[in-house]
């Protein structure tokens, strides 16, 4: 029995709950809307549609993917059976304005199923008001069954509404007998983001007496997983700012404990796939293909991490249920492996400068001054360039006025020419809008670290002949050297028509001529995502990801050749975790790689150190311990410092965390390499 105090908490945060619902199906109706899955009954249950972004409209595709497979799963192994049942358990989730019996009905999907729905009193009483005033709802009920009593708010033959709390077993056991539920009936239980926002041990009870009082019965969970890392901590911050706390994350942290909780709450056997793996592996190529050209889309990491931090299970009671269960895909699509991490973590240091922003892109103009050109911040996508100087208290920033607007950019490059200055190339201001032209960039006075008063970005537009690359953004450039010439090597990307090329081109600095070098030997397809090679086994990085792919190994050099250039695959031992949207840097015959986004290994990438005289890597973890914000490491810039120690300034990153909201970086960070360099 609860205290009155308690009941007073529990009722709080139930209303709070119950505001997800509204949230909840509007993000469903935006998605619906734009194609991304076929339902016309979603639009009935909100009085005003609201379009979400595309990375929301993916999240709820996904998920929308996810139940229906399983859905039609169990309907499909209970076919021939002559009574089943689905119980839809929407209490303390918010669930209720779903629109599974209406859809499915429509379907002509329920032969011999009834459809029970459990969910707050009050929502229960909204929906059922939503209902008979609607006379394409109204209609789908028949035949009419005796008038409603008790916690029956709708009763027809095919679908029951109960108002009720599932967490109160006694009285859900009997309002769902007394509405005719069948306990020995094949049942499916479904319950999408509903159990995490109980108390455990409430959570544990549901799930205990699910498994007791039905002995052929499977059972469909959707939640959130993985809430250590930053994407986690902005997650569970979410929905504490809305008094909804995610309770199940702290005893379940991920797949494996959700599965060992069921077999130990009486189920058979259990099945819990995170969604870049359900994604990936169980939703057919050309259905993919579909849904990933509907919007423009440009957030693959966002993406990524917001699959990786929700799963969908199925647990089976009975001999009967077992052929329902969802399957593993028979090669995983994703990268698996854990890292086999040195004892070693690396540390990182906060740096007093303010600087935040998104798809920033940087380099080094002279020692002890780093160019930060375009990306996004919280006051929007601007033009903004800046400097920042180093000083005996650390990094500052100032802002600087370029003589040339270079517009909007994000995505881009800049890229530090042979005696002096930088180019810069690409990028966009959207996902259907490159960023045009090419400059030169050069800071006047260009002498050594002083204060920035009067400082000017002198930008100069270059007019280049010959055949230009198509417009890009999230590509890799590089300095390369080529019969004596210095080149702008310019490889891989995306644009508004491409989702990835697989392109190199090379533009002459002296002539302002872009040039056809021959590319030999099998290279790599360019991926959409922030990527480096090794260019003449000076520079470069891991490689990354396809644009909707898991994240893919391979790592080449490309080394100058009788022709031209050729590339050269490498073998690593051990092969390092695939990752993509990292930075990296060669020193010395060492390369190291940092941060990024990988899928399915514990924790977020830290540092990777590949030698490339022995073709050997190791990883290490990041000591955050100093740092008081979530450090994200994705859309960053990272610069290899002049100072006394070898250190790494990583500047920006973040990302925009699904629906939970933009988390920026807000200041750099230095990461010392001491233990990586020996």
């Amino acid at each position: 029995m609860l205290t009155s105090s308690r009941q007073k908490k529990k009722k709080g945060g139930d209303v709070a709950v119950q505001g997800t619902n509204d949230s909840s199906v509007v993000s469903k109706v935006s998605a619906a809307a734009r194609g991304f899955f076929h339902d016309d009954f979603l639009q009935l249950f909100v009085c005003k549609e609201a379009r979400r972004s595309p990375l929301i409209n993916r999240g709820y595709y996904v998920r929308w993917r996810a139940v229906d497979h399983c859905v039609r799963r169990f309907l499909h192994v209970t076919e021939n059976c002559p009574k089943r049942q689905v119980s839809s358990e929407n209490s303390v989730a918010g669930r209720g304005f779903d629109s599974l019996y209406f859809r499915l009905r429509a379907d002509e999907a329920l032969s011999g199923v009834v459809v029970f729905e459990v969910d707050f009193p009050d929502v229960a009483r909204r929906k059922t008001a939503l209902i008979s005033s609607n006379i394409t709802l109204r209609g789908m009920l028949d035949p009419r069954l005796p008038a409603p009593t008790g916690a029956v708010h709708v009763c027809s033959g095919q679908y029951r509404l109960l108002g009720l709390d599932v967490r109160e077993e006694s009285r859900v056991k009997e309002a769902l007998e007394a509405a005719g539920l069948d306990w020995a009936a094949p049942t499916l239980i479904l319950s999408e983001v509903v159990l995490t926002y109980m108390e455990t041990q409430w959570s544990d009870v549901v799930i205990s007496w699910a498994a007791k009082l039905l002995p052929q019965s499977l059972f469909v969970m959707y939640e959130q997983i993985r809430p250590h890392d930053p994407f986690g901590s902005i997650m569970q911050d979410h929905f504490h700012k809305l008094n909804s706390r995610l309770h199940a994350l702290r005893q379940y942290p991920d797949a494996a404990a959700q599965r060992r909780r069921f077999l130990d709450k009486g189920w058979d056997q259990c099945v819990c796939l995170d969604m870049n793996d359900f994604y990936l592996g169980l939703v057919p190529e050309d259905e993919r293909r579909r849904v990933e050209v509907l919007e423009p889309f440009d957030e693959y990491e966002e993406w990524h991490q917001k699959c990786s931090h929700y799963f969908i299970l199925t647990a089976s009671r009975g001999s009967g249920m077992t052929q329902a269960l969802l399957t593993h895909p028979p090669v995983s699509p994703v990268s698996s492996v854990n890292p086999s991490l040195s004892p070693v973590a690396l540390s990182v240091k906060p740096d007093p400068a303010c600087v935040e922003g998104l798809g920033m892109a940087s380099t080094s103009v002279s020692p002890g001054r780093l160019l930060l050109t375009g990306g996004s911040s919280r006051g929007g996508r601007g033009a903004v360039s800046r400097v920042l100087l180093r000083g005996p208290e650390g990094w500052r920033s100032v802002t600087v006025e370029p003589s040339l607007d270079l517009g909007v950019r994000l995505y881009h490059t800049v890229t530090s020419c042979p005696g002096g200055g930088a180019v810069v190339y690409g990028g966009r201001s959207s996902p259907l809008s490159p960023a045009r032209g090419l400059f030169k960039v050069v800071l006047d006075p260009a002498g050594p670290p002083a204060p920035l008063d009067g400082v000017k970005l002198c930008v100069e537009e270059m007019l280049c002949t010959g055949d230009p690359p198509p417009p890009r953004w999230r590509h890799t450039a590089a300095i390369v050297s080529h019969k004596g010439k210095d080149f702008l090597f310019v490889y891989g990307g995306k644009n508004e028509s491409e989702a990835v090329l697989g392109d190199a081109h090379f533009l002459c600095l002296d002539q302002q001529h872009w040039t056809e070098i021959p590319v030999e030997g099998a290279g790599t397809r360019a991926t959409p995502l922030p990527l480096r090679m090794f260019i003449s086994g000076r520079c470069g990085d891991v490689r990354g990801s396809g644009p909707e792919g898991g994240s893919s190994g391979g790592h080449v050099v490309l080394r100058p050749s009788d022709r031209g250039f050729s590339w050269e695959r490498l073998e690593l031992q051990p092969p390092p975790v695939p990752r993509y949207s990292h930075s990296a840097h060669v020193i010395g015959q060492k390369l190291v790689v940092v941060g990024g986004v990988w899928m399915h290994s514990d924790g977020v990438p830290g540092v990777v150190m590949i030698d490339l005289a022995t073709r050997s890597s190791v990883e290490f973890s990041l000591d955050t311990s100093r740092v008081p914000w979530p450090l994200m490491l994705h859309s960053f810039c990272c610069e290899l410092t002049d100072s006394e120690e070898p250190e790494l300034l990583l500047i920006g990153g973040g990302g925009n965390c699904f629906s939970f909201g933009t988390h920026f970086n807000p200041r750099p960070v230095s990461v010392n390499l001491r233990p990586v360099l020996g």
